[in-house]
């Protein structure tokens, strides 16, 4: 599909399908509305009236023009009030009218949307994110794919002429968030640590980036005891990926992005039992594919700061060398680790990574997980959550989440919580009292950290989704490649 950005008047443009937008309350037709109406034969007046279209937020209306015209559908679409318009509202727009689009079998398509905040480029940004996020279809698993109707082919965005780097800017994004929504779609027996690391050689051998795959033995020699304890059951080799963007000058910062890589969590020996959720647990890898995801998009977007991508990708299975719940891990910091709980997996893999990055000396330091289903109980499936000790970066971390349209909420890092970790035999256990379990959890990779400034998000909830939401087809959402893009870039 080809989206450009054009001048031409609504008036004057011809297709299949023209989409124009209305403020709630304001559904008036003057200007050059009033000339397309009467170009059109009253089409859009007769629309508006037999539908009692009133502009509110998500509502829409599509009628067919007479044979003869210019254009052979109409789009309306309602932006809602004008209090509460926003780019975000605009990127949802643009997937409401790409979903419209499709279901009128359209070739080809122009849309008229307001500038928002005196910003053509963000404009013009968001609206492609959006049609392209929400025509996103992954049919790679099917023999006979369910779409075969006409596709979209041309998308043209009025009144937003010149706009042709935002454009690729939102695609170069786009090609990010679809890679990690495939990535976390796809089923355990196609995306292992193996394939993962494949990916990231792919992503490193197209775009420059260094890469360096820490296999076992390297692990070994770095005392990544916490992570082999994960990795030991698995007839699959763990793979350390680390994958580096460095821009051509001297970079304005160096920052870590670590995301959680288990492929596939049986829960260990505390195996997950029916009505857990076992058959979803190819999602647990929701943060290695964002952490791959951004890369691929940074990579293309091309930012003065170096990013180091890491991930340190297992299953977590069963076997007669599985880790058993009451076992010693010591991590590469030193910190033994009583294992009370094999299926809280995650952790164990982080505090390694942690570690990794920290010598790396970076300015900050970001991981992210499918971590607990206490953040999911806490904050629903829409909203991520937050915990930092630096507000400065928690601050940096929530603008770039508005900024994408992505929702996380900051929780505190109590530290009077971290009792429920202490244990008898060794420094810590893995898992602390159900109450506040999502709290405890990153207070467990605090422990991993000594002085960059660091964040932990949580994102158990958001990398799926069971209906369709915003931008968001059900499935896989790609949540937060977009947030860790901003960040890079602000």
């Amino acid at each position: 599909m080809e989206i450009g950005a054009t001048d031409t008047p609504r008036l004057d443009w011809t297709g299949d399908t023209l989409a124009v937008s209305f403020l709630e309350d304001a559904v008036e037709l003057t200007g050059d509305l009033a000339e397309l109406d009467e170009k059109l034969g009253g089409i859009l007046k007769e629309l508006i009236e037999e539908t009692e279209f009133k502009g509110s937020v998500g509502s829409s209306a599509v009628t067919r023009v007479g044979s003869g015209s210019s254009i052979r559908k109409i789009i309306l679409v309602g932006l809602g009030k004008a209090d509460n318009l926003s780019l975000d509202s605009l990127r949802r727009t643009g997937s409401a009218i790409a979903r419209l689009a499709k279901q009128q079998k359209s070739k080809t398509l122009a849309i008229s949307l307001p500038v928002v905040n005196d910003d053509p480029a963000g404009t013009a940004q968001v609206i492609t994110e959006g049609l392209l996020l929400a025509l996103h279809l992954d049919n790679r698993f099917k023999s006979d794919p369910e779409d075969k109707g006409a596709k979209l082919e041309q998308v043209e965005l009025l009144g937003l002429g010149s706009q042709e780097t935002a454009i690729t800017k939102a695609q170069q994004i786009c090609d990010g968030v679809i890679l990690a929504r495939e990535l976390v779609a796809a089923p355990a027996n196609e995306v292992t640590p193996i394939s993962l690391a494949q990916t990231a050689e792919s992503i490193a051998s197209e775009y420059g980036l260094s890469l360096e795959i820490l296999e076992k033995e390297d692990c070994e020699k770095l005392g990544m005891g916490s992570f082999l304890g994960v990795a030991q059951a698995s007839d699959l080799p763990p793979k350390f990926i680390h994958l580096t963007y460095k821009p051509q000058d001297t970079p304005r910062r160096k920052l870590g992005i670590i995301g959680k890589g288990l492929t596939f969590d049986s829960g260990g020996l505390n195996i997950k039992g029916a009505g857990s959720g076992i058959e979803t647990m190819k999602i647990d890898m929701g943060g290695a594919a964002a952490t791959l995801g951004a890369a691929k998009a940074i990579a293309q977007l091309k930012p003065d700061t170096e990013v180091h991508f890491i991930s340190a990708a297992t299953e977590n299975m069963i076997s007669g060398r599985a880790l058993h719940p009451g076992d010693i891990l010591t991590a590469s910091n030193g910190k033994t680790i009583e294992v009370n709980n094999t299926d809280a997996e995650g952790r164990l893999t982080l505090a390694d990574a942690l570690v990794f990055a920290e010598k790396l000396e970076l300015d900050a330091i970001v991981d992210l997980a499918t971590l607990t289903g206490a953040c999911v109980v806490a904050l629903g499936n829409d909203i991520g959550g937050l915990w930092s000790a630096d507000e400065a970066l928690a601050t940096q971390l929530k603008a770039a989440a508005e900024a994408g349209g992505e929702k996380f909420w900051q929780m505190p890092l109590e530290e009077k919580y971290f009792e429920g970790l202490k244990s008898p035999i060794a420094d810590m256990k893995n898992t602390g009292p159900r109450a506040g379990g999502s709290i405890t959890a990153a207070l467990f990779l605090k422990q991993f950290i000594k002085e960059t400034p660091w964040a932990h998000l949580d994102i158990a909830g958001p990398v799926w989704s069971d209906k369709e939401n915003g931008c968001n087809n059900s499935g896989a959402t790609g949540f937060p490649v977009r947030t860790l893009v901003n960040w890079v870039l602000s």
